[in-house]
């Protein structure tokens, strides 16, 4: 793609965020057409915007996630500073299309992991992180119908990010837990709705952080030092509507809780 055709792209997307509305697809001399488009467009998309990128989301991680967006594997997307909420807080639903949420393990760095040709393993990317937190996101797009946008246009379209919700970080050792076995749960008005594990997202939400870190090295500069990852959701995607209190229980990690209006 040329320069202009990829701020073209983005500059359609944020029209269409920043209006609440959805399109079929970007025009057809505009459309990404693998990973490296779809990025490059996302991250004009960034600029548009024009907040701090305060963490990175991994969407897909799941197979009820893959099947929901027609994907057959993750794809990442930027989080922005004014749409990233405390546990607790009151979100409104007005303009969010897809109305689900996702329970989410998400990860802080305290160390940089940088752009490098070579790939980097478990233990180098979890030696780098500072603190474990449960969160919730509520994803939505610019599109219609995800299913048929294809993984360029839905990493384009910034994986379908929209908002977040990060909690405390946990006080337990976490290091020392089995995460693919540690099981979430999620209620709305107390009502169980939802159950997994870490397991559902990509196996092990320590290989899905990996794979984002060489995912970023690859196709941008890598992960900051005080960024955030949230690995995908471990349960799946819930229906939402005004009204709900949704509280997700992730054990000895911690609670984290959203209002909808």
């Amino acid at each position: 793609m040329q320069q202009t055709q990829i701020e073209t792209a983005a500059q359609t997307i944020w029209q269409h965020w920043n209006n609440a509305t959805q399109m079929e697809s970007l025009p057809k001399d505009c459309r990404p057409q693998d990973r490296a488009e779809g990025y490059a467009i996302q991250a004009v998309l960034a600029q548009l915007v024009g907040q701090e990128v305060v963490g990175w989301k991994i969407a897909a991680t799941s197979i009820a996630g893959q099947q929901h967006i027609g994907v057959d594997g993750p794809i990442a997307g930027r989080l922005f500073a004014n749409r990233v909420l405390a546990g607790g807080a009151t979100l409104s639903l007005d303009g969010i299309a897809m109305r689900l949420a996702e329970a989410e393990f998400t990860f802080r760095f305290r160390d940089a992991l940088p752009k490098r040709a070579e790939p980097y393993s478990v233990e180098e990317v979890l030696a780098a992180v500072d603190t474990l937190h449960p969160a919730i996101e509520i994803p939505d797009s610019r599109y219609h119908e995800v299913a048929r946008a294809g993984a360029p246009q839905l990493i384009a379209d910034d994986a379908c990010a929209s908002w977040f919700l990060l909690g405390a970080a946990t006080t337990a050792d976490w290091r020392s837990l089995d995460l693919a076995a540690h099981r979430v749960q999620a209620y709305r008005h107390d009502a169980l709705v939802a159950e997994g594990s870490g397991a559902n997202v990509l196996g092990d939400p320590r290989i899905a952080l990996t794979w984002i870190a060489n995912e970023l090295s690859r196709y941008d500069d890598g992960l900051q030092a005080g960024q955030f990852v949230t690995t995908g959701t471990c349960v799946v995607p819930m229906p939402i509507a005004p009204g709900d209190h949704l509280r997700v229980d992730f054990g000895v990690i911690g609670v984290i809780d959203v209002s909808f209006t």
